[in-house]
């Protein structure tokens, strides 16, 4: 696809090597989504498929979400948890036509099943996954040569994907599309957003008839930072090796609290029932004003004191420069913090957007049930 016209090619050391970053107007790119329809090229993402007749119950005990019950023709997202509950990978699912498909990150890792595999200790997800096999009836594999992503985005998008495929009503529903593959919805606070998991084979095919239909062609930098801008985590991006699902929005959405049997439970179960995450994910607002931005890894400052850790820095057509920043509890969200790194000169300026940070759900149930049997 970077042999389209106008295609732009991502920096060298992007993780996005391989799709376009752009068509020579980001800004337009990001406009277009949010006003009409867009579709960007992310076939650089891994697609692993578990066929067995054993695979919901087998993912049930590998994954971070409940398994048995996702009837084929659904989607959800699920994690890869360490043994401390730590996250490895997220995974994106789909139950489609007895196969149960996981898409993620380009060359996704997950912390080795056994201290002996992998020479620092972490392996691939697919050799994880395998590792874990024992003797369950389910053969997963690499598919990433089979299938191919895209993403379509806008409030048009749907009407217009509906002249080709059928376009699945609800955020979890799976609908096959003609000539195989599948598209699912993904929420995106409000913005229709769909994946389209089709033929590698027929992708140009795809793109074009998409096109040719009125998406505008948008790439992973357009694609970024309406992501920020939704509060969508990125694993390596606004996760680093302390990272835990409480921090990014993921309970409940990819990491189910009343199951159990998977590696990471008790972090998940113990911080969910009895404690509160140390962190919080936010959409930090950089200063405009000056050139220099910081960059994923950076520390976040309030005065003299580290409060946090800098994620995904974008520029959004609306909103300026502006960032996603995992920030301490006790960090305040209403004075004025200082993002980057000051030796290296990249440090401006920010504020927390107060929409953007999550509600204080009270004490934990587990607490609030421990403190009434105290009162008896």
């Amino acid at each position: 696809m970077l042999e389209l016209p106008g295609a732009v090619p991502p920096p060298d050391d992007s993780a996005d090597a391989g799709v376009p970053w752009h068509f020579g107007d980001p800004f337009a790119e990001q406009r277009s989504a949010t006003r009409s329809a867009v579709v960007v090229d992310r076939s650089h993402r891994q697609v692993i498929a578990v066929p067995g007749e054993e695979r919901l119950s087998w993912l049930h005990l590998v994954l971070s979400q409940h398994m048995t019950e996702l009837p084929d023709g659904r989607a959800t997202e699920a994690l890869v948890l360490d043994s401390h509950g730590h996250v490895d990978c997220h995974v994106m699912v789909a139950h489609h036509d007895g196969v149960v498909y996981l898409d993620t990150e380009p060359g996704a890792q997950a912390t080795s099943a056994l201290p002996s595999l992998g020479v620092d200790g972490r392996q691939s997800l697919l050799e994880y996954l395998e590792a874990m096999r024992f003797w369950s009836k389910v053969e997963p594999r690499d598919a990433s040569e089979e299938f191919a992503l895209l993403s379509v985005i806008g409030p048009d998008a749907a009407q217009l994907l509906s002249k080709f495929a059928t376009v699945p009503s609800g955020g979890d529903e799976v609908a096959g599309l003609p000539g195989g593959g599948f598209v699912r919805t993904v929420p995106f606070r409000g913005l229709f957003t769909a994946d389209l998991v089709v033929p590698r084979a027929d992708l140009v095919e795809w793109w074009t008839k998409l096109t040719d239909a009125g998406m505008r062609p948008a790439g992973t930098m357009a694609y970024d930072a309406l992501r920020v801008e939704a509060l969508r985590p990125r694993v390596g991006f606004e996760t680093d090796d302390r990272a835990i699902p409480h921090e990014l929005g993921w309970v409940h959405v990819a990491a189910h609290v009343a199951k159990g049997c998977y590696r990471g439970q008790e972090t998940v179960s113990k911080v969910h029932n009895v404690g509160k995450p140390p962190r919080r994910m936010v959409l930090l607002h950089l200063d405009g004003s000056v050139e220099i931005r910081p960059e994923t890894g950076d520390p976040v400052w309030h005065g003299e004191r580290k409060v946090g850790r800098v994620g995904t820095v974008v520029l959004h057509h609306e909103l300026g420069p502006i960032a996603l920043a995992l920030l301490k509890r006790t960090a305040p969200v209403d004075a004025e913090l200082v993002a980057g790194d000051p030796e290296q000169d990249r440090a401006v300026a920010a504020a927390v957007d107060p929409d953007s940070v999550p509600p204080d759900t009270g004490e934990p149930p587990g607490r609030i049930a421990a403190q009434g049997l105290k009162g008896r």
